[in-house]
């Protein structure tokens, strides 16, 4: 036999033994024997992940944590340089002592204003009194004039004192109106000082809150899976520092036929039974129901098409159990899901929810 031949032959020989295995794995993988009432399929254990990003663009300054360590919600992670947010915290803070400093004089500038208005106010009487007196003085020469008991002159002097003094008291009533609007203005001066005050101030707060947020922290409890940013690398704004998982919130997805799944309800009973560990079994709770069928076939005419349809299924475990056994929960771990389709029926003895001490 020639050479060629054998080595065709040979190559058909593992493509055989490929899709043999492949078959076996397959039936290995489906759940047998379950009793009426029971679905089974299998999945691999999810976790919601989180990225742990800077909220603005900086240099990381130092990562306190390492792949694969659990962390609290809380507890920090890493931290950026703030460099130059503490040298425009200083800033802000200057010029908000200015901005202190101007309410302070623009304060004073009202009391001087003030001040100014009561002289004004004072010399107004003043003219006032005087006003009156002319006026009295020339009612009096008016009525002696033309006895001959005073000369002309005094009557001329007298009406042009009256005219001087009433001509004084406008001045001085202007005067005090000039005072007045100065007093506006410098109240107005007041508000904006107090204005820049509250700018500074909100300056202050927004630069300390990015300070603060350059302190990375957890949100959750759970374990980080990568450090995708290194100390010294500059980031931009949402730049990912950390990728970690929230170990409170783990679930297995698996597929059901139509049949099965539409005896699959929100809140239905579950057990989980994983390969690495298939002495304990997992209760949890069908928390996801898919609305439309995920694969093949693609155009379905019969019913017996349709009955090949698969529907995604996500079983959530209980966030209290999960924190019981924090440490012990992994992800990516393959397994199966058992579903109880009749909650009349009573799960077999080997799907009894046993749990690790």
């Amino acid at each position: 036999m020639s050479k060629p031949i054998k080595t065709w032959l040979f190559r058909i020989a593992v493509v055989a033994l490929v899709g043999v295995a492949a078959a076996a794995a397959w039936r290995f993988l489906q759940p047998q024997g379950l009793p009426d009432g029971f679905a089974g399929s299998n999945g691999r254990i999810e976790a919601v992940e989180i990225n742990i990003a800077a909220k603005t663009a900086g240099r990381v300054k130092d990562i306190l944590t390492n792949e694969g360590d659990f962390v609290r919600a809380g507890q920090e992670l890493a931290k950026m340089d703030t460099a130059v947010l503490e040298a425009q915290l200083r800033e802000a803070e200057a010029k908000l002592r200015r901005a202190l400093i101007g309410i302070e004089t623009a304060q004073s500038q009202v009391t001087q204003r003030e001040a100014e208005k009561q002289a004004t106010e004072a010399f107004i009487a003043q003219r006032k009194a005087e006003f009156d007196a002319a006026q009295r003085r020339v009612a009096r020469s008016e009525e002696l004039a033309p006895q001959g008991a005073v000369p002309v002159s005094k009557l001329d002097d007298d009406r042009a004192a009256f005219q001087a003094a009433k001509a004084a008291v406008g001045a001085a009533e202007a005067q005090a109106a000039a005072a007045q609007a100065a007093i506006g203005r410098a109240k107005s001066d007041v508000i904006g000082a107090e204005a820049t005050v509250e700018a500074a101030r909100a300056t202050i707060q927004r630069i300390q809150a990015d300070i603060d947020d350059s302190v990375l922290r957890s949100p959750r409890d759970g374990r980080v899976q990568y450090r995708v940013a290194q100390p010294g690398e500059v980031l931009s704004p949402g730049g990912v520092v950390l990728n970690m998982v929230d170990l409170s919130d783990v679930y297995m997805t698996f597929f059901l036929p139509t049949e099965q799944t539409g005896r699959v309800a929100l809140g239905t009973e579950a057990r989980l039974v994983l390969d690495a560990a298939p002495q304990y079994v997992i209760p949890a709770q069908i928390s996801f129901v898919a609305d439309v069928a995920q694969f093949t076939p693609k155009t379905v005419e019969t019913e017996e098409e349709r009955q090949k349809l698969m529907f995604r299924i996500k079983v959530r475990i209980d966030p209290d159990l999960l924190r019981k056994h924090l440490h012990q929960v992994k992800t990516g771990l393959p397994g199966m899901a058992y579903v109880r389709l009749d909650p009349r029926v009573n799960w077999p003895p080997e799907l009894q929810t046993r749990l690790p001490q």
